[in-house]
């Protein structure tokens, strides 16, 4: 009996232990922590002008100048659109997480929408977005859109304003 209690300890150790977080992982939520500012949205992979609506929000210029808050002890935070008139002032409540892609490699920031209640709102659906660097002053994230019958890389590039610690 003790042998089946040991082996089922064991066997519940191994998985919790493997699905944490690598360590890269750990600490870019450690990094991370703090208040933002979206400094500047590039569009690559394609030449034009691009009118875009981020995040089924507001247009992409509404976003320029725009505050996000990430806290990594509860995964919370929003962002805050700051300019007014047709871009709709607020905040937006996300709930965040880094984790690894489909092929094991680190670096993939992720958010979903959530209500002052901490609860979801859409529905499970969320955004996707490669960590294409981070420091504790700067954050490039870059994620592909589809744009017609090609696929336009969206790049944001933040600084860090204020930090938790």
């Amino acid at each position: 009996m003790k042998n089946k209690a040991y082996i089922f300890i064991l066997m519940v150790s191994l998985v919790l232990t493997s699905c944490g977080l690598s360590k890269e992982n750990k600490d870019n939520r450690k990094t991370l922590d703090g208040t933002w500012k979206l400094t500047n949205i590039d569009y690559q992979n394609n030449e034009g002008y691009f009118k875009s609506v981020l995040f089924g929000d507001v247009s992409a210029k509404c976003f320029k100048g725009s505050e996000w808050f990430f806290r990594s002890n509860n995964s919370t935070g929003y962002y805050n659109i700051l300019e007014p008139g047709d871009c709709s002032p607020g905040q937006r409540n996300i709930r965040w997480s880094i984790q690894d892609d489909p092929n094991g490699n680190p670096n993939r920031f992720q958010f979903k929408f959530i209500d002052e209640k901490k609860n979801d709102v859409g529905g499970g659906y969320g955004y996707v977005f490669q960590i294409n660097s981070l420091s504790p002053q700067t954050m490039v994230i870059s994620a592909d859109a589809p744009v017609g019958s090609e696929t336009v890389t969206v790049v944001y590039e933040f600084t860090k304003i204020a930090s938790l610690r």
